[in-house]
């Protein structure tokens, strides 16, 4: 299915191409506690459960988490944040639903959802790169469910390509718009700047960079990264036009260290990693 997925977004690398804390006289002072935030802390617990149940493949869990975020805080950035992460939690519902078989029928709506909300946080603070990153790849995936339309899969793949074109411009070393950007490359012909090797290049500076990166302290902003990356990276193994069967199980292996309930790898990645592994002996 990842392949299938990965082949449709070809067209977004054509339309991409026309692009210390003060101290006071020595002395260490005990940190200040920040004022109670009632609605920010609930905004936490909330999306500490959807990263947990988008790692456990539970679309049941984020389809009804994703309404636990209203009412929104009265904070325009406690707001944009909070609306980001009700539309990651639709996202990873509707990517997680490609995995199943049959696929659910309810993935386009869920895309759709996870738009307008991207949308809303980006209404409430332009700058928040993420909430690009999360709707380019949401109008991907709607591409791809358009493929039996072609004037629609390109309208989407247009749309797609304005919000990389933005990312890109704000923060191209970005992990997440990276792991983004790495499929789209590793579908995309060379004559159009992509090919197996480009998408590889993609994840090794999106590994350095979110091992590189300060450490994200606020659990509203989001820090996710390395996990993904390194799960594209083992799949890609699998799939190069010559595998690399034991980089692949690396790569699934290390994602694991990081995620040990991370469903898509444990129970369905690595196993295929591991069958092609026994037809290779």
């Amino acid at each position: 299915m990842l392949q299938a997925i990965f082949s449709t977004l070809t067209g977004l690398l054509m339309a991409l191409a026309a692009f210390a804390p003060a101290q006071s006289n020595g002395q260490a002072r005990p940190e200040a506690k920040p004022a109670a935030n009632p609605a920010r802390d609930s905004l936490i617990r909330i999306v500490e459960q959807v990263k947990r149940a988008d790692y456990e493949g539970d679309r049941v869990a984020l389809k009804r988490l994703s309404g636990e975020f209203t009412p929104l805080p009265d904070n325009r950035m406690l707001a944009s944040r909070g609306l980001y992460w009700r539309g990651f939690a639709l996202w990873r519902r509707a990517i997680n639903g490609f995995n199943e078989s049959p696929s659910p029928q309810d993935l386009e709506e869920d895309l759709k959802g996870a738009i307008a909300d991207f949308n809303e946080s980006l209404a409430r603070d332009p700058a928040f790169v993420e909430s690009k990153i999360g709707a380019a790849s949401c109008f991907g995936y709607l591409a791809y469910l358009s493929m039996k339309d072609p004037a629609r899969m390109q309208e989407m793949i247009q749309n797609s390509s304005s919000f990389l074109k933005d990312a890109m411009a704000s923060d191209p070393d970005n992990p997440r718009l990276l792991w983004v950007l790495g499929p789209i490359r590793w579908s995309s012909p060379p004559e159009r700047g992509g090919g197996q090797d480009k998408a590889f290049d993609l994840y090794q500076r999106g590994l350095e960079a979110v091992r590189t990166r300060p450490a994200v302290s606020d659990p509203l902003e989001p820090s996710w990264g390395e996990p993904e990356l390194l799960m594209n990276r083992a799949w890609s193994n699998l799939h190069r036009t010559t595998p690399d069967l034991k980089a692949a199980q690396h790569d699934a292996a290390a994602a694991l260290i990081l995620v040990p309930y991370w469903h898509y790898v444990r129970d369905i990645l690595l196993p295929q990693i591991q069958d092609a592994q026994a037809k290779a002996r």
